[in-house]
């Protein structure tokens, strides 16, 4: 790989736009489902088993992960050996993104390449929604 660094940035679109570096975006928020509609899950995150379990077991998640990597190794081929930010986002950034952006940096670190994994908005609180998607307030606010 001709890459000299690869930043993989898990984020949610309710707490802010992707970052401005982003070479490509992965916008997960209306293609896959959402663990934050069942209650069981909607406190969790990526960090928990569960979480990770929903979101690899969406149909074509792991499709997604595949297509992004084939992407990467597509501007790694490029002539320059610019850095690469992949960001990927969902609502929260809680659940899918984050989940998404493990898996992906852990499919791309094994190519040799040097992949940092950044979660903006993991440790942020859950922001409640409407039926619609739209955000309320975080929790507790």
């Amino acid at each position: 790989m001709s890459v000299t660094e690869i930043r993989v940035v898990s984020f949610g679109y309710l707490h802010g736009a992707p970052p401005q570096d982003a070479t490509l975006v992965l916008d997960l928020r209306r293609h896959f489902r959402d663990p934050h509609v069942d209650p069981t899950l909607r406190y969790q995150s990526a960090e928990d088993l569960p979480v990770r379990r929903a979101v690899m077991g969406t149909p074509g998640i792991r499709e997604a992960i595949t297509a992004a990597a084939l992407v990467v190794d597509a501007f790694d081929a490029g002539p320059t050996d610019a850095p690469l930010t992949v960001a990927v986002g969902c609502a929260g950034g809680r659940h899918r993104a984050a989940t998404v952006a493990m898996a992906l940096a852990r499919r791309l670190a094994k190519t040799g390449a040097p992949v940092t994994l950044t979660h903006r908005d993991l440790p942020k609180d859950v922001v409640e929604r409407t039926a619609e998607g739209d955000a309320i307030a975080p929790a507790g606010a």
